[in-house]
C-alpha cells in the first residue's frame, strides 16, 4: 500500500482528492501541504504542512492541482528528495518545463494538462482527424467558469499542440488567441484557440475541422470536477510503480 501528499489542497479539485482519498483503501492519504490555512478539520494522523520537503517525506507519491509557482518549489523539493509526481498544473514556464523535464530524469512524473480519459483520447482523434483532413481550417474553442485565471486553458492548448502534430506544424508558430478589426483572411496553417469564460463551467472543449461545404466538430465537456480528481488519483495508483521518466495520462491508460 502507497500513501499520497496533496499540493493544491485548498482549490476545488483539491479538497475532492482529500475527500475521495480519505476514504481509498489502496491510496490513503498521509500529507496535506499548504501555503495558507487548511480550512477544514482532517484526522490526526494526517499530516498538515507548508514545507515540499514534509510533504515528501511523508508520503510515496504526490498528486498536484496548485499554481506554476508552487509546482516549480515542489520540482524544487523532489530533485534533492525523488518521489513520483502526478502534476495538473498548467501556465508554465520555460524553465518550469525544464524543471519537470529534469525531476522526470531521477523519478516518475505523469503530466497532464486534463486528467479526464474523454481528453486522453480526444487528442489522439485530433491529431487522427488533422492529418487526414488536411485542408480543413482548424478552430478551437473552450469554455470554462469566470474564476479560471489563465487562458487559453492548458486542455486547449495541447489540443491545439496534436493538431498541429497531425500537420507537422509549431503551434507556436501558426497559433491564433484572438481576431479584431481588419485582420485580413484566415491563414491556411493558422490554428485558431479561442476562450470563453463565465458562470460556472467546469470545463468544455471543441475542436472544428471546417471546409467548404461540410464541418466536423469533436467535442468533449466534463460536467463535473470529480473527473479530475479521479483521473488524477487513478494515475498516481499507476505511477507509483513506474521507472523514473515523463508519462502522460495516456500512457497511464495504456492508449
Amino acid at each position: 500500500m502507497a500513501t499520497v501528499g496533496i499540493v493544491g489542497s485548498t482549490g476545488r479539485v483539491g479538497n475532492l482528492l482529500i475527500d475521495a482519498l480519505l476514504h481509498d483503501d489502496v491510496l490513503p492519504l498521509s500529507t496535506v501541504h499548504v501555503f495558507d490555512d487548511l480550512k477544514r478539520d482532517l484526522p490526526k494522523d494526517i499530516l498538515v504542512t507548508n514545507s515540499m520537503k514534509a510533504l515528501l517525506e511523508n508520503c510515496d507519491v504526490v498528486i498536484d492541482f496548485s499554481a506554476p509557482i508552487a509546482t516549480q518549489t515542489l520540482f524544487e523539493a523532489a530533485l534533492e528528495n525523488p518521489t513520483p509526481l502526478v502534476v495538473a498544473t498548467t501556465g508554465f514556464t520555460e524553465h518550469q518545463q525544464n524543471l519537470m523535464d529534469e525531476a522526470s530524469t531521477k523519478m516518475p512524473v505523469l503530466y497532464a494538462s486534463n486528467m479526464s480519459a474523454g481528453i486522453a483520447l480526444l487528442k489522439q482523434l485530433v491529431e487522427q482527424v488533422s492529418r487526414t483532413l488536411n485542408d480543413f481550417d482548424i478552430e478551437i474553442v473552450e469554455h470554462h467558469h469566470h474564476h479560471k485565471v489563465d487562458a487559453p486553458s492548458g486542455t486547449a492548448l495541447t489540443l491545439g499542440e496534436f493538431a498541429a502534430k497531425g500537420r507537422d506544424l509549431d503551434l507556436d508558430k501558426v497559433r491564433v488567441s484572438g481576431r479584431d478589426g481588419q485582420v485580413g483572411a484566415r491563414s491556411k496553417d493558422e490554428i485558431a484557440v479561442m476562450a470563453l469564460r463565465g458562470g460556472d463551467i467546469v470545463g468544455r472543449h471543441t475542436v472544428g475541422f471546417y471546409n467548404d461545404g461540410e464541418f466536423l466538430e469533436l467535442n468533449h465537456t466534463a460536467t463535473s470536477r470529480e473527473t479530475f480528481s479521479k483521473g488524477a488519483i487513478r494515475a498516481a495508483k499507476w505511477l507509483v510503480n513506474q521507472e523514473s521518466g515523463l508519462y502522460s495520462i495516456n500512457d497511464c491508460l495504456g492508449i
